[in-house]
């Protein structure tokens, strides 16, 4: 296990809400858009940021879903900035308009949305879907909200990315010579895995990138939460969640308590500024070989999920992908 610099702590820890982490915070005047925010944790997240004051944008697929969630947040939460705008991450014309619908400065963006394909699906681009949405599409997206990102942090003097990945990374890097599995057989957790390992690398890039510009990306880990996400798991996905409950490798969180290390790279100061870092429970994570034992090891994150140069090489490959015509 490594720890190339002191890892960064907060006062929260697994047994922590969402609701916790804002409480005294005062976000009125933030602006923030939260992905996939109609369905589990997204909606705890955006739930808990439109409780300390933000104006949040739901970005999701099903507007009448979207719509819903709005009138329940406003309802529970008094605020009425509460937003929906519409947004399929499989598809590169419907990023491109979300994009250019917003106007005005962007103080927080949360890449939380997120699939589980037990089969292979592609894209009419032919990529694989499971990557298309976890990764490429949030970059994509992040990429164009690079300049209201960049507005914001001029206003507020910070701007944050959070992408929500998970345990899962430890299962696989990005395979560069063929993420698509094009060439290898198709297996659904070595995809999931691959994305998530993705969307940990995009924060890495992101930050070496931006950071010049006020704008900072961190990776979220929610732990066990059961949600919408599993509901396309496999058998064998199952017996493997069961076995690692049963071994005591996580315990189930509710929404909120999923939600809650979201809200700490989100709203903490100790996050405001830095970026590159993988949080779990609400901290830092310790980082651990490419060669480790998930089971033993959960709280961790690999190597491969915060190597540099992996995350630019993603980067650029990612670039070319969003940009064929």
């Amino acid at each position: 296990m490594t720890t190339p610099h002191p890892l960064i702590t907060t006062r929260f820890d697994a047994n922590s809400t969402a609701d916790d982490v804002v409480s005294g915070v005062d976000l009125t005047g933030v602006r923030a858009i939260v992905t996939g925010a109609s369905s589990g944790i997204g909606v705890e997240t955006a739930r808990s940021l439109a409780r300390a004051g933000a104006e949040v944008t739901l970005a999701v697929r099903d507007i009448t879903a979207g719509t819903t969630t709005a009138q329940d947040i406003t309802d529970t939460t008094g605020n009425h900035s509460v937003h929906v705008a519409a947004i399929d991450l499989l598809d590169r014309s419907s990023i491109a308009e979300f994009v250019d619908r917003w106007t005005g400065p962007l103080h927080l963006l949360i890449n939380n949305a997120g699939v589980f394909l037990s089969n292979l699906h592609r894209t009419p681009e032919g990529w694989e879907q499971q990557f298309v949405v976890n990764h490429l599409g949030h970059f994509a997206l992040s990429v164009g909200l690079h300049d209201a990102l960049a507005a914001g942090a001029r206003e507020r003097g910070a701007a944050r990315i959070v992408v929500v990945s998970s345990t899962a990374h430890m299962n696989s890097p990005v395979v560069f010579d063929d993420i698509h599995f094009e060439r290898r057989a198709y297996e659904p957790q070595a995809a999931y895995a691959q994305s998530k390992t993705a969307s940990s690398l995009f924060a890495v890039e992101a930050t070496r990138r931006w950071a010049a510009d006020g704008i900072v990306a961190n990776i979220a880990n929610p732990g066990g939460v059961s949600t919408g996400l599993q509901r396309d798991f496999t058998p064998e996905q199952r017996e493997y969640l069961a076995a690692a409950e049963a071994a005591g490798v996580f315990t189930y969180k509710t929404l909120q308590q999923g939600a809650a290390t979201t809200l700490v790279a989100a709203v903490c100061p100790e996050f405001a500024h830095t970026g590159g870092h993988y949080l779990d429970d609400g901290r830092e994570a310790y980082t651990v070989t490419d060669d480790a034992d998930l089971f033993t090891n959960s709280h961790g994150v690999k190597q491969w999920a915060l190597d540099p140069a992996a995350a630019m090489t993603l980067w650029a490959r990612s670039l070319e992908l969003i940009r064929q015509p």
